[in-house]
């Protein structure tokens, strides 16, 4: 129920959506006796519209998510066993498709083979709540690392979580960490801050492994503006996920508290 409850809930709180609705409903009060208020808040909310979506504004609103831990590709440390979240591929007409956050199956590559001896979860169902998919994400990722070369018994593959909360508790039942083990956690950079708070929340201690940053870390780079709208828009609905997510998980007593967290640099 929680699970269809939060995608109910962030159709009509995401940015864009909302600003949307509300503009709707302006354009509808035009033929009313609110016709003077209508046309205020419609001004307002298109004049928000293109600030958001043509400044620099939600760059800098998910670095804030980004610059929470460091990157460590580099150089990770000891690595006893990779947890790699879904989110990267899905199927249309029946071929894959890897979307931006492809760097998570990338780089979890990247380490298979530098540590073979480290085992690897992928941990991916359907996010879908109208009607199931065929395919899920594990099946996405399975085909990705056959095509990469890897053994199909090289990484082991979770396919029914839905969300951040499951990705946690099943990857943990899957991986049955140790104490002093080294588990890296590898998701997008602006997803990591609830991810390895939920993660601890359910027990399993993850060190982070943040990739595809969606900000360039130089001032020069992220102060430009937007070339369309829609960019800045779908990067500022992408921060504001995160940020309410971590809410609703805090609220929800899925996060841990911030005295709990462990440094990500321990060897």
């Amino acid at each position: 129920m929680f699970f269809i409850l939060s995608k109910i809930v962030w159709f009509f709180t995401s940015p864009t959506n909302l600003l949307l609705i509300i503009l709707l409903i302006s354009c509808l009060l035009l033929f009313t006796r609110f016709a003077r208020q209508a046309r205020v808040a419609a001004l307002a909310v298109t004049i928000v519209l293109l600030v958001v979506g043509v400044s620099p504004l939600s760059r800098f609103l998910v670095q804030t998510l980004e610059n929470v831990y460091p990157d460590i590709s580099q150089d990770p440390g000891r690595v006893d066993g990779i947890i790699v979240l879904g989110g990267a591929s899905n199927f249309a007409r029946g071929q894959l498709r890897v979307g931006n956050a492809g760097s998570r199956l990338v780089a979890a590559a990247e380490l298979a083979r530098a540590y073979p001896d480290a085992p690897v979860i992928f941990t991916g169902g359907s996010a879908r709540i109208m009607m199931a998919e065929e395919r899920t994400e594990a099946d996405g990722a399975r085909i990705f690392f056959d095509i990469a070369g890897f053994s199909p018994d090289r990484v082991i593959y979770e396919n029914q979580a839905r969300n951040t909360l499951e990705n946690a508790v099943l990857a943990k039942q899957l991986a049955n960490p140790q104490p002093g083990q080294r588990w890296l956690l590898v998701t997008s950079a602006f997803h990591m801050p609830r991810s390895v708070e939920t993660f601890r929340r359910a027990g399993f201690d993850v060190v982070p492994y943040p990739v595809d940053f969606r900000s360039d870390g130089r001032f020069s780079e992220d102060f430009r503006p937007f070339a369309i709208a829609p960019e800045g828009l779908h990067l500022a609905d992408i921060a504001a996920k995160e940020w309410i997510g971590m809410l609703v998980y805090w609220l929800r007593d899925h996060l841990t508290r911030p005295s709990a967290q462990t440094s990500s640099g321990a060897n």
